[in-house]
C-alpha cells in the first residue's frame, strides 16, 4: 500500500534500483584488461596461482588487503539509513 504521491511498486523499485546500483559499483571496480606480473604498489612478485585465480590482478595479496580495508572505511554509502528509510 502505498502512501502520498509514492505509487504502489515505490518502494520495491527504490530497492531494486539501490542492489542494482551497488552490483554496477562493485563490477566497475573489477580489474579488466591483463594481469600484472608484478604488483603496481609495492612491486612484488604476484604468485602464478593469484594471477591464474583473478583476471586482471593489480595488487599482491597484502596490497590487496589493505587497499580493501581503505575502501571499506570510506565507502560513502550510509546502509543503516538506507534500510531505515524503507521501513518506513
Amino acid at each position: 500500500m502505498a502512501t502520498g504521491w509514492a505509487g504502489d511498486g515505490a518502494v520495491q523499485d527504490q530497492i531494486d534500483a539501490t542492489v542494482k546500483d551497488g552490483v554496477d559499483r562493485a563490477k566497475s571496480r573489477l580489474s579488466q584488461g591483463p594481469g600484472l606480473t608484478h604488483c603496481a604498489d609495492c612491486g612484488t612478485a604476484i604468485p602464478e596461482a593469484r594471477r591464474a585465480a583473478v583476471a586482471g590482478v593489480r595488487l599482491c595479496l597484502p596490497c590487496q588487503e589493505a587497499h580493501d580495508r581503505d575502501a571499506e572505511l570510506f565507502s560513502g554509502y550510509n546502509r543503516r539509513g538506507s534500510k531505515d528509510s524503507q521501513l518506513r
